[in-house]
């Protein structure tokens, strides 16, 4: 078995206060988000979010996929265009793997190379064929990438060389072994999925979709220890600050400094400054969702919107009532519409058929009970700066 000194340290020196401090405070911020919202309209912003998560993660790899060409990727509406066709067809991708794993983590654990190659298998399995061919950038040589197997050449990603790939697998057993949830207290698991992030990018196990995999590996890390939700994602908020993003996964790229520098190949502080700025950009992101999800003001926004559309003669009277509804209970029965509307039963059916067309109300059978929907005309009103401006 070959040697894994080279990816030492896994994990940031104990003790650090700065740390314990970002994993104490996402614990509260992450545990206050996931109580706001009703549990069946959690899930319908649930959807919006996987979109969204979606779109930052292309954004990250240099990709600026329109939302609304992932909606209608979503809907097997492709592009004529061949380029953008291919940027909705890894969206959607992206879209549907999340999705499994937000409805159950099929692995009982994340830190394996199982899970991880199940990750790649599944993203890459979505592709055509035709975008499973890279070029290395050195040789300009044509690989085919496999899905769910450890790249069989060597890469060189910037100016990072990653490990020799017969020597992947027993990076990958360490890494298993140093994550290892049942060896790490509650606020080291926190630290890891942070160092964790950038130790999988360091041995880049596949060909391609090393990026993709890696922050969906993430979340289904936050997802296993009780913080995640499909309420927030990390990738926003890297995305964002793409620039510091990179700067740090180079830091913690580079070789110890000195003898204060930790024990390991690595910079321990290189690792221990990347942990600090993921767990801050975590932190963010659920304090940005925290504040756009507070009851009160998603029916204040929501509510604003709906009188904009019926004096714009686009929506009836009466639609603010059933979209308050299903902001509050979560879902309802058709037949409610009346008694919650104060119309008749006629024009009641009239305004929610209306909302159903428009999106704003979904069901998942004809006549079953109806929630919110989040048709991508009405983001930037319900939801302001989820997505930049376009």
């Amino acid at each position: 078995m070959a040697s894994t000194d080279g990816i030492e340290p896994l994990m940031p020196q104990e003790p650090s206060p700065k740390l314990e401090d970002l994993a104490t405070e996402l614990v509260a911020r992450a545990s206050s988000l996931a109580g706001q919202i009703h549990p069946i309209t959690r899930e319908s912003i649930g959807s919006l979010i996987r979109s969204m998560n979606c779109y930052y993660s292309n954004l990250i790899e240099g990709h600026n996929t329109h939302p609304r060409d992932i909606e209608r990727a979503l809907l097997s509406d492709y592009s004529a265009d061949i380029k953008k066709r291919e940027l909705q067809l890894e969206a959607r991708a992206h879209i549907e793997v999340q999705e499994l794993i937000d409805q159950e983590i099929p692995f009982d654990n994340v830190v394996s190379k199982e899970f991880i190659c199940w990750i790649h298998r599944e993203f890459c399995s979505r592709l055509p064929e035709e975008l499973l061919v890279v070029e290395n950038p050195q040789t300009k040589e044509k690989v085919r990438v496999e899905p769910g197997l450890f790249r069989e050449g060597n890469v060189q990603v910037g100016f990072h060389i990653p490990p020799d790939p017969k020597d992947i697998d027993s990076f990958m057993k360490r890494f298993q072994q140093g994550y290892d949830l049942n060896s790490l207290s509650r606020l080291r698991q926190i630290m890891a999925i942070a160092a964790s992030h950038h130790r999988l990018l360091w041995i880049h196990p596949f060909y391609d979709g090393n990026g993709r995999v890696t922050r969906l590996f993430s979340h289904a890390f936050f997802r296993k220890i009780g913080l995640g939700d499909s309420l927030w994602s990390v990738s926003r908020g890297l995305a964002r600050r793409v620039g510091d993003y990179r700067s740090h996964l180079m830091d913690a790229d580079a070789p110890r400094r000195n003898d204060l520098d930790g024990r390991g190949a690595l910079s321990a502080q290189g690792l221990e400054d990347f942990c600090v700025f993921f767990l801050e950009v975590s932190i963010d992101q659920v304090s940005f969702m925290e504040s756009l999800l507070q009851p009160k003001e998603l029916l204040r926004r929501i509510e604003a919107f709906t009188s904009d559309e019926i004096s714009a003669k686009r929506l009836p009277q009466g639609a603010y009532q059933l979209l308050r509804e299903a902001v509050i209970v979560g879902e309802f029965d058709r037949g409610r519409a009346s008694v919650i509307t104060g119309y008749g039963e006629r024009q009641s059916r009239a305004i929610l058929s209306k909302l159903i067309k428009n999106g704003l109300l979904i069901s998942t059978t004809p006549k079953g009970p109806v929630r919110l929907g989040f048709p991508i005309d009405v983001i930037e009103r319900w939801f302001p700066n989820l997505y930049p401006a376009f």
